[in-house]
């Protein structure tokens, strides 16, 4: 029986009932690559809908733009009410990347506007990737970018049940070792706060929803979710599991040991930059990687840490980092949309990424482990693969030759 239940008033008609049943059959037999060739509105979204109830996989549905993500996840929403459907598109409204210009001896500091719900958005998908079967996420490109480590993400998390004896000085501890800050008047997205047996904590989750804790002594006597801004009581339940409130999130003892390694490879780069003369550069990137290192001493976390996300997974030199592909079990499913487009524009980020960062570490602004913080090579996103469904009207030669079966959809 699938996980996933899907709603329509309407039913397969045309040719999307072969689609439908020759790319399930397919992917029930565990063919790798294919192909659903479609006009624009034909109804290719609802074939989709229909394989991923058939399959019962969890699956990602990859775009490549912000409006068009956006218009597949309300679609999947409306298919699927009773299922995880989440939304991973980069949370930037306004987004500066942080830039060298030699020629103009111009730095431009990283300027960024996030958007809160999207945030939340994201958060609530690798949630639900490592708590739930029935996932269906819809992405851009953004989504092969470096993120934190899942297997930190996850273990950091931990469950709380009604009866639980709990010491609350070490809750709040854990809360804090999770990237939650401990406020008590701007109960914003990622804090919590104490009020005699209370505890609430405002959670990164899609649903915009808070968890009040009441204990009795050390006893957790009830889980009720509230409303974040009024206070407004939602829902009682028996148990919750708290996630990180950042995915750059580890443990203290990974941190300890990264913070080991960045000092000692920070010598060798000042003293690199020392032999070549470039001492203006060696005085830059020091007060710059000490800032950052006190930082991370203090509170776990600095603007920018992303730079350092090699040594806080205990990567090797050039290797990629966790990206979101790494948070699907391995039977995931992915439809590439708008195939045509989508594929070239993976292809692309790399480099693109690389120049940039490239300046940044010549010039004493940023570490080498800086170029490690970065998109999937197209071969690494290759690797990462497991059965990928291209959607397009027009395929180009690289879909349609790693397709082992073909579906055109045309109604009639």
């Amino acid at each position: 029986m699938s996980v996933f239940n899907l709603h329509s008033q309407y039913q397969p008609s045309g040719d999307q009932p072969l689609a439908i049943d020759y790319i399930s059959a397919g992917i029930e037999k565990g063919i790798k690559n294919q192909t659903i060739i479609g006009a624009t509105g034909t109804g290719k979204t609802f074939t989709m809908a229909n394989i991923i109830q058939n399959v019962s996989k969890p699956t990602i549905i990859l775009s490549h733009n912000k409006t068009l993500a956006a218009q597949l996840f309300s679609e999947m929403q409306e298919f699927f009410p009773e299922n995880k459907v989440s939304y991973f598109v980069s949370y930037y409204d306004y987004y500066q990347p942080e830039a060298y210009v030699p020629s103009r001896d111009l730095y431009i500091e990283k300027d960024s506007d996030i958007n809160e719900t999207i945030e939340r958005y994201r958060n609530t998908a690798t949630q639900n990737l490592l708590s739930e079967r029935d996932v269906i996420i819809v992405a851009t490109v953004s989504c092969i970018y470096g993120l934190g480590n899942p297997e930190d993400y996850g273990n950091l998390s931990f469950k709380l049940s009604v009866g639980d004896v709990l010491n609350r000085d070490r809750l709040f501890t854990r809360l804090g070792d999770l990237q939650y800050e401990r406020r008590q008047n701007d109960f914003s997205i990622g804090t919590f706060r104490v009020r005699g047996e209370i505890v609430d904590i405002n959670l990164f989750t899609a649903d915009d929803r808070a968890v009040r804790l009441e204990f009795f002594g050390d006893e957790l006597e009830s889980i009720k979710l509230i409303n974040p801004i009024s206070g407004e009581f939602i829902d009682k339940v028996n148990e919750i599991t708290i996630f990180p409130a950042k995915h750059y999130a580890t443990s203290q003892e990974k941190l300890n040991a990264a913070i080991k390694d960045i000092e000692r490879d920070l010598e060798i780069e000042l003293k690199e930059l020392r032999d070549a003369g470039k001492i203006i550069e060696e005085a830059r990137l020091k007060q710059r990687v000490m800032y950052d290192l006190e930082m991370i001493q203090e509170t776990g976390f600095t603007k920018g840490i992303e730079n350092y996300s090699r040594y806080i997974d205990r990567r090797a030199p050039g290797t990629a980092g966790a990206c979101l592909l790494d948070y699907f079990p391995d039977d995931y499913l992915m439809f590439i949309d708008e195939s045509h487009i989508t594929v070239p524009q993976i292809g692309g980020m790399y480099e693109g990424d690389r120049s940039r960062k490239t300046n940044l570490v010549d010039y004493g602004f940023r570490m080498k482990a800086a170029l490690d913080n970065r998109p999937l090579k197209f071969e690494e996103f290759r690797r990462r693969l497991n059965q990928v469904v291209y959607v397009s009207a027009t395929p180009k030669d690289y879909e349609i030759s790693l397709s082992k079966e073909s579906a055109r959809e045309v109604l009639k």
